[in-house]
C-alpha cells in the first residue's frame, strides 16, 4: 500500500484512469476452467525481488550500508544477493541491463514498489532509526489498520515500503468479516519511542 491507496490523483483504485477505455490490453487470456476450485496453495510466499540497479557499490551502500542487509554473494560489479537471517537471497541487484543508466520516468508501467516486512513493531522503529541517521528522507509513512507502512525510494528511484504487520486478530474488519483497511497518518515519533 502506498500514501496516496496507489493513485497519484487521489483517485480509487478501481475509478477510470486518462485513456483507459482506448489502451489495448494486449492478448485476451483465456480463463481457466475451474480455477476457482483450485487457488494457489496458501504456503506460497513472494520469495525475493531483484532490482535493476545503475551502480552496484552505491546500492549496497544503501541496502547492506543503511538497511543492514547481509552480502551473501557478488559477481564482481554486475550482481549481488542479499539476505536477512541467513537466505540464499531475498534481494538481488544487478547492472546486468541497466549499469549507469537512469531511473523509470514518470508515468512509464514497472515496479511500484517493494515491500520488506520486519517481524515487529520494534524492529521497524530500529529501521527508521537507520534511515534517521542514514539522512534518507522518507516519501511516505502510513498506518493501514493491518500494518504500519515507511515509505522511500532507494538510490535507483525504486520505491520500498518497510512495514510490520499487526497480529491478523486485530486487523480491521467490516460486519460481514472482510478486510477493512485504510490509510492514515502514521506517528512517527510514536513509532520512534518504540526504538528506545
Amino acid at each position: 500500500m502506498s500514501t496516496n491507496s496507489h493513485t497519484p490523483d487521489g483517485q480509487s483504485p478501481g475509478s477510470h484512469q486518462p485513456g483507459g477505455a482506448d489502451r489495448d490490453d494486449g492478448p485476451h487470456l483465456k480463463p481457466i476452467e475451474g480455477s476457482a476450485l483450485f487457488p494457489i496453495d496458501p504456503g506460497v510466499r513472494i520469495g525475493h525481488a531483484h532490482l535493476k540497479v545503475s551502480d552496484l557499490n552505491r546500492a549496497l551502500r544503501f541496502y547492506c550500508g543503511v538497511l543492514g542487509f547481509e552480502l551473501m554473494q557478488r559477481y564482481g560489479d554486475e550482481a549481488a544477493f542479499l539476505s536477512a537471517g541467513g537466505y540464499h537471497h531475498h534481494l538481488g541487484l544487478n547492472t546486468w541491463h541497466s549499469r549507469n543508466g537512469a531511473a523509470p520516468a514518470a508515468g512509464t508501467t514497472g515496479l511500484f514498489h517493494v515491500a520488506i516486512l520486519y517481524p515487529n513493531r520494534m524492529a521497524l522503529a530500529h529501521a527508521l532509526m537507520r534511515l534517521d541517521q542514514a539522512g534518507v528522507a522518507l516519501s511516505g509513512a502510513s498506518d493501514h489498520g493491518v500494518s504500519e507502512a515507511l515509505y522511500l525510494d532507494d538510490p535507483d528511484g525504486n520505491g520500498l515500503e518497510l512495514y510490520w504487520d499487526r497480529p491478523p486478530a486485530l486487523w480491521p474488519r467490516n460486519a460481514d468479516d472482510t478486510l477493512a483497511m485504510f490509510t492514515r497518518k502514521l506517528d512517527l515519533e510514536d513509532l520512534r519511542a518504540e526504538a528506545t
